[in-house]
């Protein structure tokens, strides 16, 4: 069974980060969820990302607001797939100090980064790397994405009958 570590700067992270707890859950794929600041714990930040590959993980997912190092920090050190939130917080510059530190990262250190707060979409790719080798994940992402095509349907419906 793949897992999937997901780590963030600070507790203030979580209420956007749960949105990838969640989506994970919501596809059984196991999470581990834990603070790893960049800033003021780096051991523990170099001992999670050196280590994370042997601990069972597939993915990680790192959230962090400001200067948002956690992401590229993780990836420069692990060989699993980083996906990074940046997370508009109450140091930020509008988040985008936290988008360009996650986006802009220099060859041979990718981080795939989703929207500002976008930790629910986080989730989803994380589950789809997961699913292009997991066929049970693979299905159930299947089944979502066909939930949301629905969703588009009956919204259309609604919207022309009320004319």
């Amino acid at each position: 069974m793949s897992k999937v570590a997901v780590v963030m700067g600070s507790t203030s992270d979580l209420p956007v980060m749960q949105d990838a707890i969640d989506i994970l859950k919501g596809f059984d794929i196991e999470v581990d969820v834990d603070i790893v600041s960049a800033h003021r714990t780096p051991e523990k930040l170099f001992d999670f990302s050196k280590n994370a590959h042997k601990n069972g993980y597939s993915v990680i997912i790192a959230g962090a607001g400001g200067a948002a190092h956690l992401p590229g920090m993780v990836a420069s050190m692990s060989p699993l797939p980083v996906i990074g939130v940046p997370v508009k917080s109450s140091n930020s510059i509008d988040g985008w100090d936290s988008v360009l530190s996650i986006l802009q990262m220099p060859g041979g250190v990718p981080v795939a980064t989703v929207a500002l707060n976008g930790a629910k979409n986080a989730g989803i790719l994380a589950a789809q790397i997961i699913g292009s080798s997991d066929k049970c994940v693979l299905d159930k992402i299947i089944f979502y994405k066909e939930g949301l095509k629905q969703k588009v349907i009956e919204g259309a419906k609604s919207v022309r009958s009320e004319k």
